[in-house]
Order: C-alpha cells, then structure tokens, then sequence
C-alpha cells in the first residue's frame, strides 16, 4: 500500500468520541458552568452582547461608531476527508460572527493533533480548507496556537466588526414575527451514519461549508434585530433560548422544516446521536410537542455542525418555519 493510498484509508471521525458540534457539553450543564461568571464588573456600557443570554458571540463598542465581535468554536472530526473537516470547522467558526450581525476581519487557528497517531501531512489539508474558507470570506488567516492532543480538534478564533447600532440578538424577538431557518437541518443524523458507516453525503458537506455571510446581510437589510445559529444543541435548543431571551412562544410549522435528503432515514435506522437526545431532554420540560411524536422531535432536536441562521424575521430564498407569538405556559410549540 502506498502512502497516499494509506491517507485515503485514514478514517479521522474514528480517533474522536464525539464529532462537529454534537460534541458539546449539553447545554443545562454548559448554563449552570457559566451562571456565576456574570459579575458586576463586567455589565459596562460598551459591552454589547455578553454572557447574559446566550449569543454567538461577544460584542464591544469601540469608538467611530463600531463594535469588535469575538468568538471562538473549535471540534473533533465530523467528516473523515481533512481537507472537508477544516472547511466546515472554519466556517462554523466564522458563523458566530455572521449570527450577531457582524463581518469577520482576522481569525487565527486552533489546532489539538495526536501527533505520535496520525500523520502530521493530514494537519496540512485541514489547515487548507480553515484557509480556503477564510480567503471565501475575505478573512485574514494569521497564525494560531496548536497543541499535541489524544484527540484532533480544529477551529478558529475570529475577531469581526459590527454596526452597534444594527445587530442581530437572541434576546430581540417579538410576538408576531414569522421565523426563517437558512439551511435544512439533518447534518447532525448524516454525519453520525458517516461515523458509523463510512458513507459520504455530499449534500451535509455542502450545507456545512455555505457561509452564513448572505443570510445575514439579507436579515440586516430587511431591518430585522433578532437571529441566532443553530448548531450544536439543535434547532429546538437554540430556539428556546431565543424564546427565552425574548419573552415569546415560538411556534414551529413542523411541515415546512426543510431536511437534507436522507435525513429522515437516518433517524430511522436509528443514526441519532446522543448529543441529540440530550438537547431534546433539555428542552422537553418547555415544550408542546402536540401531535408530533419521536422521529420529528429527534430530527428537530438534531446536533447541527455549521448550521444555518434561526430569525426571527422573513429572509429572502428562506423558509417561514414558525412564528413568534405572546409567551404560553411554554416556550416552543409544535404545530
């Protein structure tokens, strides 16, 4: 077998417990990790967006009339193609940005690699596709931090501009405001049966590495305030804690969900991960389910990687999925 015939047959998702975003630490725990690190120090003026409701990220206002976004996202493989995995880290990375509003400006790399397990070439096309992605973006690439790891991680640490004046919230939402959802769920179920299976789904690859960058220009454009990503605790996760934040119902139109092809299926040959099932244990107490019985609230509760934007708003070629309505006794509903 030659070298590069011995790359090829390298299967990355298999040297990491957990893959994408479904790798989190769920998110009742995550809240109760952070509860106490708002102190009263830090709720300054100049401080946009922090701690508080659980934004994409942190916002500061700077002088000229603008605010520095930052943030950072970084995860184990998700696809075993590395040149794959680096495009899809980079540009879940870049997403928080784009999620509060903002244009990235500088990003540095983040990197975790068993270097005494896995060959130090493949370091090199994940690092192409962070890049590839970055020049997409016309985001400068400058350095990083690495790190010799049992397990490969990859992400990025961006720092982006925003108007502070017209940003994108999670605790904006207002009763009677429609919701759009810019990408189709199911990478979360596709990417668990590649794990599993080996099998390669172009169509998750090709969700995952579509910026956010034209949504969320569109959702400032048409005047809207309030969005998030949906990423790693799903879109019932993330959207209850819009809800949350805002003081609203959100309804969901189950039957205008768009899911990528194959999706479905892989919830029922039984491809759910277990991140999945704990955001829907997370938001289980919160939620309305109406008829809808497990296969849907596992496909709506799925762990996205680089998912697309949750807003609170009509965005032009995005689905109305639901609708903001005044709070009920709880936060989601499904219709």
């Amino acid at each position: 077998m030659t070298e590069t015939s011995e790359r090829t047959a390298i299967r990355l998702t298999q040297y990491a417990h957990g893959g994408g975003c479904a790798c989190k630490i769920p998110p009742g725990e995550l809240e109760g990790i952070v509860a106490g690190l708002i102190m009263p120090d830090t709720a300054r003026d100049d401080l946009v967006i922090g701690l508080d409701d659980g934004d994409d990220a942190a916002v500061v206002r700077i002088e000229g009339g603008r605010a520095v976004v930052a943030t950072a996202d970084f995860f184990t493989p998700v696809v075993d193609d590395p040149y794959d995995w680096g495009r899809i880290a980079a540009t879940n990375a870049l997403s928080d940005v784009y999620a509060v509003g903002g244009e990235p400006v500088v990003a540095v790399n983040l990197l975790g690699w068993p270097r005494d397990t896995l060959p130090m070439d493949l370091v090199t096309e994940v690092l192409r596709g962070g890049l590839d992605v970055a020049r997409a973006a016309a985001c400068h690439l400058a350095g990083g931090h690495s790190v010799d790891d049992p397990e490969p991680k990859y992400g990025m640490a961006v720092t982006g501009l925003a108007d502070p004046e017209r940003l994108l919230r999670i605790d904006g939402g207002r009763a009677g405001t429609p919701i759009s959802l810019t990408k189709p769920l199911g990478v979360g179920v596709l990417n668990t049966r590649h794990k599993a299976t080996g099998e390669v789904f172009p169509q998750a690859v090709a969700a995952m590495t579509t910026l956010n960058r034209d949504a969320s220009r569109a959702a400032l454009a048409a005047g809207i305030s309030c969005a998030t990503d949906v990423t790693g605790f799903g879109l019932l996760g993330h959207l209850y804690k819009l809800a949350r934040a805002s003081g609203v119902t959100a309804v969901v139109d189950v039957a205008a969900v768009p899911y990528l092809d194959g999706a479905r299926e892989a919830v029922r040959d039984g491809y759910v991960s277990g991140g999945s099932r704990r955001n829907l244990a997370w938001v289980e107490a919160h939620l309305d389910p109406g008829r809808f019985g497990e296969e849907d609230l596992l496909l709506l509760a799925d762990a996205q990687t680089s998912g697309g934007l949750l807003v609170a708003g009509e965005v032009p070629g995005a689905p109305v999925v639901g609708e903001l309505v005044p709070r009920e006794a709880a936060a989601l509903r499904l219709a």
